[in-house]
C-alpha cells in the first residue's frame, strides 16, 4: 500500500508521499473502484491543494467520470454537495491541522457513505501501485458550482431560531477554510433575527497559517480563542481546525470545554426534541454521558472509535446523534456525517434554553465524572506497555470490554487504553466518580507503567 493511504483517508508529506502524479493515480482508482458516475471535488486553502484537486478531476475526468467542482470548502461541504447533488462520490483535498508540508485527500461515496481501508480505499490504494490503468477513456465532463447556500439553510435547521436570545460568540476560524462558510451561516442566521453578536478571530483563509496551524486540541493554541473571550466578555468562544470538521468550544470565563462534556452537551440538547432517541458514543470516556442520557431518557449506544465505526453503528439502530471525545459530531439528519458548523449552533441554543452559562452546565458533569482528557504516549513499540497494564489491571476489574483497545471498571474509576488508527501512539483516558485525587493518583500510576515498559 502506498504509504500515503491510511484507515480512513489519505495522507502524507508533499514530495516524498503525496503529489500530483499519485493525485491523478487517486482520481483514476477511485474512478474504476467506486464507479461513481460524477464526483463533487472541494479543495482547503493550503497552496497545494488547488493543484492536487486538479490532478484528482484529470485523473477522473480520464476514466470518464463527471467532475463538479464546488471549490474552496470544508469538508462537510464535500459531504453536503455528494448527496444534495446526487453524485456517487465526493473528494475534499485538505490536510485539515496536519503540519505545514503536508496534504491528504479524504473521500466518500454515494449518500456521502464512508470509505476506509476495508471497503474501498484499499482496492483503491492497489490499483494506484499497479497503475495499469491503460489510455485515458473518452474525457468526462467539468462544472462549477456554488451549494453553499443550500449548505446553510441545512445547518441553520438544525437550529430552534424561536429558542436563541442575544449573546456574544467568539468565532477563531485559525486562517482555514470555516471563515466563508461561516459568513453563509451568520447571513441566514442575521436575516432570521437570531440575536447573535460574533467577533471574528483569525477570520480570512490564508495557507500560510500565520497564526499556527488550527488545531486548537492542542493547549498550546487555544489562548488566542480563550483571551479573546476574556477580552471581549463573550458567552461562548467557538474554533475549528483547518477544514473545519472538528470544532471545539470555550466557556465564558475562556476555560477550554473537554470533548466528552460536549458529547454530553449535545446529547442533551437533542433528548428534549427527539425523546428515547438513541445517542452514539465511542468507548473511551463515558460515565457522564451514559449518566445525562439515562436521565433524558434516550438510549446510549457504544460504537468502536473513528468516523466510519460511528457512521455506520448510527445507521444501523437510526440514532439521531454520535459524538467521539475527539471533536467529531455526527448528525443523522446531516447524511450521518460529522460536522463542525452544526454544534455550535446547538450548544448555544441549549445554552438560551436553560439560561445557564455553559461553565454552568459543564461544571456539574466535571465534578460527577473527572477524567484526565486523552494522553498520548509515543512508543518505538507499543505491546510491552499494553501487557504490562493488562497484567497489572485486568484481574481487579469489575468488568473488562475490548471493543476498542481495553476498557476496564475498576469500580470507582475507569480507564480505556487503546492505540490510535491514524498516529503512532498510545492513548490513555481515565475518569473516576467523583474523586479528583483518585483520578490523579491513577494517571500517574498508569502513566508510570507505561513508560517504565
Amino acid at each position: 500500500m502506498l504509504s500515503c493511504f491510511k484507515s480512513y483517508d489519505v495522507r502524507g508529506k508533499l514530495g516524498e508521499e503525496l503529489n500530483t502524479e499519485i493525485a491523478y493515480k487517486i482520481g483514476r482508482g477511485f474512478a474504476v473502484a467506486m464507479t461513481p458516475g460524477t464526483v463533487v471535488i472541494g479543495y482547503d486553502v493550503r497552496p497545494t491543494s488547488p493543484e492536487l484537486a486538479e490532478a484528482l478531476t484529470n485523473g477522473l475526468r480520464d476514466e470518464g467520470v463527471d467532475v463538479i467542482d464546488i471549490g474552496l470548502c470544508g469538508t462537510e461541504e464535500v459531504y453536503f454537495a455528494t448527496t444534495h447533488l446526487g453524485a456517487g462520490g465526493g473528494l475534499m483535498v485538505t490536510a485539515s491541522h496536519n503540519p505545514i508540508d503536508y496534504n491528504g485527500i479524504k473521500m466518500v461515496r454515494e449518500g456521502s457513505r464512508p470509505i476506509s481501508a476495508a471497503d474501498g480505499l484499499g482496492e483503491i490504494s492497489d490499483l494506484c501501485e499497479k497503475d495499469q490503468f491503460g489510455a485515458a477513456k473518452p474525457q468526462g465532463s467539468y462544472a462549477k458550482q456554488d451549494p453553499r447556500d443550500a449548505y446553510a439553510d441545512r445547518i441553520v435547521s438544525f437550529c430552534d431560531l424561536s429558542a436563541l436570545k442575544p449573546m456574544k460568540i467568539v468565532v477563531n476560524a485559525g486562517n482555514g477554510v470555516a471563515g466563508p462558510s461561516f459568513d453563509a451561516i451568520a447571513a441566514k442566521l442575521k436575516a432570521a433575527g437570531a440575536p447573535f453578536e460574533f467577533i471574528l478571530h483569525n477570520h480570512a483563509p490564508d495557507g500560510g497559517f500565520p497564526n499556527g496551524i488550527p488545531n486548537p486540541l492542542l493547549p498550546e493554541n487555544r489562548a488566542q480563542t480563550a483571551d479573546r473571550v476574556i477580552e471581549m466578555g463573550a458567552d461562548l468562544g467557538v474554533a475549528w481546525d483547518g477544514d473545519f470538521d472538528r470544532c471545539f468550544f470555550f466557556d465564558e470565563t475562556g476555560a477550554f470545554v473537554d470533548g466528552e462534556y460536549v458529547v454530553g452537551l449535545l446529547a442533551s440538547a437533542f433528548l428534549p426534541k427527539y425523546p428515547g432517541a438513541k445517542i452514539i458514543h465511542d468507548p473511551r470516556v463515558i460515565w457522564a454521558l451514559l449518566d445525562l442520557v439515562a436521565d433524558g431518557g434516550g438510549e446510549a449506544v457504544v460504537s468502536k472509535s473513528g468516523h466510519s465505526h460511528i457512521k455506520a453503528k448510527m445507521r444501523e439502530v437510526d440514532a439521531v446523534y454520535g459524538g467521539e471525545m475527539s471533536a467529531h459530531h455526527y448528525f443523522r439528519d446531516f447524511m450521518y456525517c460529522d460536522s463542525g458548523m452544526i454544534p455550535w449552533l446547538l450548544v448555544a441554543e441549549h445554552m438560551c434554553r436553560t439560561g445557564q452559562p455553559l461553565s454552568a452546565l459543564v461544571a456539574g458533569m466535571q465534578a460527577r465524572f473527572p477524567s484526565s482528557g486523552e494522553i498520548n504516549f509515543k512508543l518505538a513499540d507499543k505491546q510491552p506497555a499494553i501487557d504490562a497494564f493488562e497484567a497489572t489491571y485486568v484481574s481487579k476489574a469489575n468488568d473488562v470490554d475490548r471493543l476498542d483497545g481495553v476498557s476496564l471498571d475498576m469500580g470507582d474509576w475507569r480507564v480505556n487504553l487503546r492505540q490510535s488508527n491514524t498516529e503512532p501512539v498510545l492513548r490513555l483516558n481515565v475518569e473516576a466518580k467523583g474523586d479528583r485525587d483518585l483520578l490523579a493518583q491513577k494517571v500517574e500510576e498508569i502513566s508510570a507503567l507505561i513508560k517504565s515498559a
